[in-house]
């Protein structure tokens, strides 16, 4: 039987709804058959802490039209690590703009040089988080990033 693939479902947030949207789509990777690990990336300090992954679903919500800066920090972190080719996808919650996902997940495939989802980043509209429409969404959003494995 094959070992189950680790991913980090890696998230900053400030009201909990981004952190809620981590949770459903680690849920989609453990529904998958894989391992999911939730983490606040702010609190991840080691670069080598990294390299236990096969692949990270990363997300922060929307601050005037970027990410919020825990994010920024972990990506510079990520990018010591050397974690390219491996599976990768982002997330965010808005209010309004949504553009953080866009922004980590190009951070991802360009800079990082990770194997994105074919799906792009992904956005969920915080008044949305909790209906039964976006737990399927997360669930198979999920399962795009674990195609990449």
């Amino acid at each position: 039987m094959d070992q189950a693939k680790k991913i980090l479902v890696g998230y900053v947030s400030v009201t909990g709804n981004t952190k809620a949207v981590a949770e459903l789509l680690a849920e989609g990777v453990r529904v998958a058959g894989q391992e999911a690990k939730i983490a606040n990336v702010a609190e991840i300090r080691d670069a080598d802490e990294l390299k236990e992954y096969d692949g990270f679903i990363l997300g922060s919500p929307t601050y005037h039209r970027d990410m919020i800066q825990g994010m920024k920090t972990f990506l510079f972190l990520a990018k010591k690590a050397d974690i390219s080719q491996k599976a990768a996808g982002a997330f965010g919650t808005y209010t309004h703009s949504g553009d953080a996902a866009k922004v980590i997940f190009d951070t991802m495939e360009y800079v990082l040089k990770m194997k994105t989802s074919d799906l792009g980043a992904f956005n969920v509209l915080e008044d949305d988080i909790g209906k039964d429409e976006t737990i399927k969404s997360c669930h198979q959003y999920a399962a795009s990033v674990l195609e990449k494995l």
